[in-house]
């Protein structure tokens, strides 16, 4: 059995869920640029390791849709235990979540083909309900990740805009050569800016119709 291990440049990354998954997941990143998320990445991990590699399919049996799955949420998360200890007492919440932002993409830099090849899967038309699962729990730990509460009546509002906003984000990153991904993080200030720009917007619209609506409210 492959025996879990960390991954270079990396910390260890929280294996509560499955260990053995976690671990075989690992190790078929280095292969996954060649082979893409398919079970020969996953056989070619476990013989690397002295695994067997008849165990690929016992271990992920929904094949790429279920490895892309077990990566993703490995990466929320790690992105989660990172935002954890990282000190972002003082930050405001557009600044706390542009950090957890950042530390998710710190993350995955050694691994952006992965990242690539996922998207590639996901964008196929039988994984179209699996693509949408996962960016809705993705968007949710960035915003528990950032502090943010799930349970307001905005809720359904926030979660489409900061999903477009991490989707236009991620493919810009795919394409950043910079070395601390300073393209990327650009984007996202000026992409996070706008939505503030546009919610102070809505702020002042809405309070212009409670006005018209009801006079007397707005006199007393």
């Amino acid at each position: 059995r492959i025996v879990a291990r960390k991954a270079p440049g990396m910390s260890d990354p929280d294996m509560t869920a499955d260990p053995e998954r976690d671990a075989v997941l690992l190790a078929s990143l280095a292969h996954v640029p060649r082979l893409g998320w398919t079970m020969e990445a996953v056989r070619a991990a476990l013989l690397a390791q002295d695994g067997i590699a008849d165990d690929a399919a016992m271990l992920f049996p929904g094949g790429a849709g279920e490895l892309v799955e077990a990566f993703v949420t490995l990466a929320d998360r790690w992105m989660t235990a990172d935002a954890a200890a990282a000190d972002m007492a003082g930050l405001g919440k557009t600044r706390r979540v542009r950090a957890v932002i950042g530390l998710r993409l710190a993350r995955l830099r050694p691994h952006k083909e992965a990242v690539r090849r996922a998207i590639g899967v996901l964008a196929l038309p039988r994984h179209a309900a699996l693509a949408l699962r996962l960016t809705g729990g993705t968007i949710d730990a960035i915003w528990r990740a950032a502090g943010e509460t799930l349970e307001d009546r905005s809720r359904h509002t926030k979660r489409p805009i900061l999903g477009a906003v991490y989707g236009s984000t991620l493919l810009v990153w795919l394409r950043d050569g910079t070395a601390d991904d300073a393209v990327t993080l650009a984007f996202l200030d000026r992409r996070l800016a706008d939505v503030g720009r546009i919610g102070k917007l809505r702020g002042r619209i809405e309070a212009r119709f409670a006005t018209m609506l009801c006079p007397k409210t707005s006199l007393a």
